[in-house]
């Protein structure tokens, strides 16, 4: 019976998980299907959700393609839609039955818009102009998303397609993508870590606020931080005669290294000493009262980080600083994750005392809702707000700074009424 299109409608069973849940393997695979079967592809779009699946459409001159996968079930529920006699669909299933390595496949064939259906009209576009053959081509249009996604929050950021690196460590799964807005970006279990556009928001406001305002800072301990930025902050003050960095993941320090060449550029320095262990289990071996600084430049509280929350792993943290010490770190959107943004205020409250706890405030586009927090917490005098803005400044303008200056670090403080309630610091 002849028919305007062909639709095949298809179910692969037992697929290859990793496959179904890499965006860049999937996006080739539907283009190469598209290609092998001689379509004419007009553009592409692709999105991967956190923490599973991956939808796309191949457009075509000839109709789509479209894919959803669930790799949790090995599962991939794929649309091939031709018109005309001259595509074949069953070319591109089989192409796409090899790439996901499909144990098993189902499929049904509609055809759709049957001629003996139909009647045809006399419907002329009566073009006055001649257009040049080479005009009426279409352009091929790439379009491949990435999305950092939790139950009630998600961010895409379109990308060049191609992982610039993909390793999995025994901790968690390392990618470098290069995004179109935001230069490449790092991502640690589908989660943006930082990216070149705008990592000098959290990497300034995370060192240089402790920085300029302890007296003194000597003996730093660096806890995470792979990417490499917190280290390049710190080493710019001549003042600080040893960094001890330890991170978990070497293959954090690995992509960094390979990809972000200003973010990595402190490894190698003579101040630095790079240590690949558990961060929580260094503190808890490490003596009483020896570090001026300890930041803490972790992910999320999952995973490998989770620890890095814990009311142990900072009593330690108190422990290991020198009378006067500082401790910092990110501290979560007050926004998207309230609960941890309250209870680390509170538990740094148990252990500092309720004084001694300071939390700031910075803008960062690409993490979730763009308000990122930051804890301050002094075991002793030191206090965030004591600092000479002209010397502030005058650094800032020396090391070119793209973010941090005085007012906004004075500025960071100012914190808005709902986040004041959120820690009972309201007036």
């Amino acid at each position: 019976m002849s028919a305007l299109g062909r639709h095949v409608l298809v179910e692969f069973f037992g697929c290859s998980s990793e496959i179904l849940n890499e965006v860049s393997t999937i996006e080739k695979a539907m283009i190469q299907a598209a290609e092998d079967a001689e379509a004419t592809i007009i553009n592409s779009t692709f999105h991967h959700f956190s923490p599973y699946g991956v939808s796309g459409v191949v457009v075509i001159q000839e109709s789509h393609l479209a894919i959803h996968t669930w790799p949790e079930f090995q599962y991939a529920a794929v649309d091939i839609f031709t018109c005309g006699d001259i595509i074949n669909p069953w070319v591109a299933y089989d192409a796409l039955k090899a790439a996901f390595e499909a144990k098993q496949g189902s499929s049904i064939e509609l055809r759709r818009g049957q001629t003996d259906l139909l009647e045809r009209v006399d419907f002329n576009l009566n073009q006055d102009r001649a257009t040049k053959e080479a005009e009426l081509k279409p352009t091929y249009k790439r379009e491949v998303w990435f999305t950092d996604r939790d139950d009630n929050i998600a961010l895409s950021i379109r990308h060049k397609g191609e992982l610039l690196y993909n390793e999995t460590s025994a901790y968690q799964k390392v990618r470098v993508y290069d995004t179109y807005e935001f230069g490449k970006m790092l991502a640690i279990d589908n989660i943006v870590m930082c990216t070149e556009k705008d990592e000098h928001n959290y990497h300034e406001m995370l060192i240089h606020v402790p920085m300029q305002s302890h007296p003194n800072p000597k003996n730093i301990l660096l806890i995470g931080a792979g990417d490499g930025g917190s280290a390049r902050e710190l080493i710019r003050y001549e003042s600080v005669e040893k960094i001890t960095q330890v991170e978990i993941d070497e293959k954090v320090v690995e992509a960094s290294k390979l990809h972000f060449p200003d973010l990595s550029s402190a490894y190698g320095h003579p101040k630095l000493e790079l240590i690949i262990n558990d961060g929580i289990k260094f503190v808890a071996n490490s003596s009483s009262e020896v570090y001026d600084l300890v930041i803490i430049d972790g992910s999320d509280p999952q995973g490998p980080a989770e620890g890095l929350f814990s009311t142990e792993f900072f009593k330690n943290v108190h422990r290991v600083l020198r009378p006067g010490g500082v401790l910092c770190f990110q501290s979560e959107s007050p926004h998207c994750n309230g609960k941890a943004f309250i209870e680390l205020n509170q538990c740094q409250k148990d252990i500092f005392g309720k004084e001694k706890v300071h939390t700031y405030l910075a803008y960062i586009p690409m993490y979730p809702s763009g308000v990122w927090s930051f804890m301050y917490a002094s075991k002793g005098e030191a206090h965030p707000l004591n600092i000479n803005d002209s010397t502030t400044n005058t650094f800032a303008r020396k090391h070119r700074l793209r973010y941090y200056t005085a007012d906004i670090h004075r500025a960071a403080f100012a914190l808005p009424t709902y986040v004041k309630e959120m820690i009972g610091e309201r007036e």
